[in-house]
């Protein structure tokens, strides 16, 4: 069966490592699940690298992160996916991660150090830095702004760093992830920033990255829970409970993210070595994979891609 959900090969924003861009595609291993890929994003043209890019409700158009040639941290962008002209839609100042439109495709959310009394010295503190290794930077605060950037309101305050959020799929709430209480967890708030309540509780490791499924009943998450550094997927309910792992290997698993139906999930692992992440799919029912990419080194930054998409017929 075909799906006429259009998937984004997402590069790596951060953390440990990129995920370089790709020139040549593998099309005879890719061909049963992706076909009309083609790059978005460029090297040298607009942008040193970017990333984290997610669909608008009418799919006609993406947010993403990037950071713009000879700057070094990310800013906000938008993108209609046929016009190929990106906008920014963040202040320009800071640093900013993580950005997803709502439901309705009226509001988007985006973390942003724009207001924070240190950023010029965090900015050339990473200029001075070839450490690839994701910044959790103080005074990272969640925003709402219209999808042009205009309407800028904060949604969470405060010196610690709360990013990587997403709207639930009725719009009523936010996921993301915060060090307010020491240590990286997950939090769920309303979509207005109020009442924030903790939903995991682990000390001194990674938690980040939580998307909502698609009915809201879970969320899946990445957490360096056994080995510092090297991420493994959880899931877990929305109200906090039955936390389980769905990934158990010696590599770093990156990048969760539910397919509609609720049942599957892709993420990206460095299984095939580090510096060459590629993008599998995982039944979160079976357990049963599939590997959807099959990619040979480019120009060695961070860019995003576009494809059609099918499921395989193992994950049906």
């Amino acid at each position: 069966m075909r799906n006429l959900l259009r998937y984004l090969c997402v590069g790596m924003s951060g953390f440990l490592a990129p995920l370089f861009s790709e020139e040549i595609f593998n099309q005879e291993l890719e061909k049963e699940c992706l076909a009309n890929i083609r790059q978005l994003t460029f090297p040298g043209r607009s942008f040193e690298r970017a990333g984290e890019g997610y669909f608008s409700p009418d799919g006609k158009e993406i947010l993403f992160q990037a950071v713009p040639l000879a700057q070094m941290s990310f800013q906000i962008f938008k993108m209609d996916i046929e016009e190929g002209t990106p906008v920014m839609v963040s202040t320009g100042k800071g640093a900013c991660t993580c950005a997803y439109f709502r439901p309705d495709g009226k509001k988007i959310i985006f973390a942003s150090s724009h207001e924070s009394p240190e950023s010029e010295d965090r900015d050339q503190q990473s200029q001075a830095s070839s450490n690839y290794k994701w910044d959790l930077t103080p005074y990272m605060n969640i925003y709402e702004a219209d999808p042009d950037g205009s309407n800028l309101v904060r949604l969470t305050s405060g010196p610690a760093y709360h990013a990587e959020c997403a709207y639930s799929n009725d719009g009523s709430q936010i996921v993301y992830a915060s060090n307010q209480e020491g240590s990286m967890n997950i939090f769920v708030c309303k979509a207005d920033g109020s009442n924030a309540r903790q939903i995991t509780h682990t000390k001194d490791c990674y938690n980040g990255g939580p998307f909502f499924s698609p009915d809201d009943k879970q969320i899946i998450f990445r957490s360096d829970r056994e080995i510092p550094d090297y991420l493994q997927i959880y899931l877990i309910q929305s109200d906090g409970s039955s936390e389980r792992p769905l990934t158990n290997n010696s590599a770093v698993n990156w990048a969760p993210y539910w397919h509609p139906s609720g049942s599957v999930i892709a993420y990206t692992t460095s299984i095939h070595g580090h510096g060459h992440y590629e993008i599998y799919l995982l039944s979160i029912i079976t357990g049963a994979e599939h590997r959807l990419t099959h990619n040979k080194r480019g120009d060695n930054t961070s860019q995003i891609f576009i494809a059609d998409f099918s499921m395989p017929e193992n994950l049906h």
